[in-house]
């Protein structure tokens, strides 16, 4: 427990908002969160650039709440209680959402601040995961590159000297890692969301990529339909086709090597090359229902 009186994070408090509500999507609206800058990378398995700038300009509607942010969520009281019954050490109290002194769009909403004895201020986040894909080992940190820069920017905003980051995996595995503060990450960060800030404010939209998040903006931003035709360059067109055969191909190769490992598997569980798994069966009435791969590839 701190004997010193904690001085108040630096920036500006907003208010205290219940994650995904109006409020909440409100007060990050006109900035970037420690969840968006992964995006504004490129680095983020939720949202891209595209998707993000079209979300801030109100072209497309906020992100719709998945099962894993459902249960993030129901879950974070609990860890974060286990991370305060861990630490006496630390006077552990909720936090606010904040906007950094220096830069107003800089926006931070960390799921606790903790205090040291010296009063100084620490960032806690507490996660779930399905597994330990990513996660390396307790107290180091290795952990999911979208959430270092997460801690790291709620870090530079409030002027906190490191991040601690608990997470349960798999609902039994509870694990704790420490983020520490990087000049030049903070400075890519910085310039990256500026750019990124400048951007919408002239309008100029991030390039069409790859991402899942991104397809999905491109399908929802249109408003109806016209019955006419729009001319597509060659190139264009080509590149269509290209993929659409690319894929089919792909498809085809994975339902061959799947199969072949199937036959191998018979009525096993799990398919390994030594030591090293390469893909778990699952069942459903006796028979086949899917074929997971090991998200960890060895070979």
């Amino acid at each position: 427990m701190t004997t010193t009186q904690p001085a108040p994070p630096t920036g500006r408090l907003i208010g205290h908002f219940e994650p995904g509500t109006t409020e909440w999507h409100a007060a990050r609206a006109a900035g970037i969160g420690g969840s968006e800058i992964a995006a504004v990378l490129g680095i983020s398995p939720y949202e891209s650039p595209f998707s993000l700038w079209h979300r801030k300009q109100g072209n497309i509607g906020p992100v719709e709440e998945s099962p894993q942010m459902y249960w993030g969520k129901k879950h974070e009281p609990t860890i974060c209680d286990e991370f305060t019954l861990r630490h006496p050490e630390l006077l552990v109290l909720q936090s606010g959402t904040y906007a950094a002194d220096d830069a107003p769009w800089w926006i931070a909403n960390p799921d606790r601040l903790g205090f040291t004895a010296d009063g100084e201020l620490e960032v806690i986040e507490a996660k779930t995961a399905y597994d330990d894909y990513e996660w390396g080992e307790e107290g180091t940190d290795q952990v999911p590159v979208h959430y270092k820069a997460q801690v790291r920017w709620y870090c530079k905003a409030l002027s906190a000297r490191r991040a601690r980051l608990a997470v349960l995996i798999g609902l039994s595995d509870y694990r704790e890692y420490v983020i520490e503060p990087d000049p030049a990450d903070t400075e890519l960060m910085r310039t990256s969301a500026q750019a990124f800030m400048d951007s919408l404010a002239a309008g100029i939209a991030p390039s069409i990529d790859g991402h899942a998040a991104t397809y999905q903006a491109v399908k929802e931003i249109p408003d109806g339909m016209e019955d006419v035709d729009v001319q597509v360059d060659l190139a264009i067109g080509r590149r269509y086709f290209d993929a659409l055969a690319a894929a089919k191909a792909a498809e085809e190769e994975k339902r061959h090597a799947s199969g072949l490992v199937l036959d191998r598997i018979g009525t096993g569980r799990r398919a390994v090359v030594g030591d090293d798994r390469i893909a778990t069966r699952t069942v459903r009435d006796g028979r086949t229902y899917s074929l997971q791969p090991a998200r960890n590839r060895s070979i």
